[in-house]
């Protein structure tokens, strides 16, 4: 915590933000017991009964406690994998959690679901029914939501409601391109597929409705074998009322063609572009992608 408290200020991100992760290190460094221990016993209601401990930070050390990572630490030091992300789901052991990423090119838990829901999940060798079923329950209590019954028609999870709205994702989106483009964000030199130690991957820390986020470039081997590293943004929430992460593409295909969208969530994106705006419409991309392949 203490270790994410100084990335996040050397990033220059929100001083409350910063502040809140130093809060927390100090509270737990105070405990009589392990914080391990009290999050067995008690679960995410008794980590938000420690002093500093809201409800993001609860769901943060509980996750710590139980699986020994830190996902935003790993973000902050540009070390994060998708492979490793996906061995926390049930019945997903790292070489399923390895042909997943690279055959479907998917890097967030979000995507894994839209996956598990729409049947590219059940394509890949060694995910039977039984296993997509598993998956998809492992994470409808993740994103609060019911889990189907089989493969849904179309590529869509539906949001839960205190998701961020699909405008905001991709204002974020935008926002992080622009200062990317114009040298403007502090940049960290990934550990993985980087062998110079090149600071190159710029960060962004940003507010929306009182949701904080950090944004990257995808830095995965999917990203770099499609030349998408300069386009794959992954954006990762973490607030009191809701955490989670998304990647924003360039539609390769389809109607949202050249468009922005969030993977996962193109029906949504599809309506946020035809719905009557003051603002001037998002510049199509000279550079697009097909990921059905």
């Amino acid at each position: 915590m203490d270790e994410v408290a100084e990335l996040l200020d050397g990033h220059g991100a929100n001083p409350f933000r910063v502040r809140a992760y130093r809060n927390a290190a100090e509270s737990i460094r105070k405990l009589d017991a392990a914080i391990v221990d009290l999050a067995e016993s008690g679960g995410i209601d008794a980590l938000m009964q420690l002093p500093g401990i809201g409800r993001s930070l609860a769901h943060t050390l509980a996750h710590l406690a139980h699986s020994g990572r830190l996902p935003m630490l790993e973000r902050l030091r540009g070390e994060n994998a998708p492979e490793r992300l996906f061995t926390t789901v049930a019945d997903i052991g790292p070489k399923l959690a390895q042909r997943i990423h690279e055959e479907l090119g998917i890097e967030t838990l979000s995507e894994l679901s839209a996956a598990a829901h729409d049947g590219r999940l059940a394509r890949i060798r060694g995910m039977g029914d039984k296993r997509v079923q598993a998956v998809r329950e492992a994470l409808a209590g993740r994103f609060r939501q019911t889990p189907s019954a089989g493969p849904a028609p179309v590529r869509q999870v539906p949001a839960s409601s205190d998701a961020p709205p699909v405008g905001e994702l991709l204002d974020v989106d935008h926002q992080y391109r622009q200062l990317a483009r114009q040298g403007k964000l502090p940049r960290v030199a990934p550990r993985r597929f980087n062998p110079t130690n090149d600071a190159w991957l710029p960060v962004l820390h940003t507010e929306r409705a009182g949701r904080h986020y950090t944004v990257l470039y995808s830095n995965t081997a999917r990203a770099h074998e499609l030349g998408a590293t300069h386009d794959w943004v992954v954006i990762c929430c973490d607030g009191d009322q809701h955490s989670g992460n998304w990647t924003a593409i360039t539609a390769g295909y389809g109607a949202l063609r050249g468009r922005r969208v969030i993977r996962g969530r193109e029906a949504e994106c599809a309506l946020h572009y035809t719905a009557p705006t003051d603002s001037p419409p998002q510049p199509l991309m000279q550079k697009q992608f097909d990921f059905r392949t």
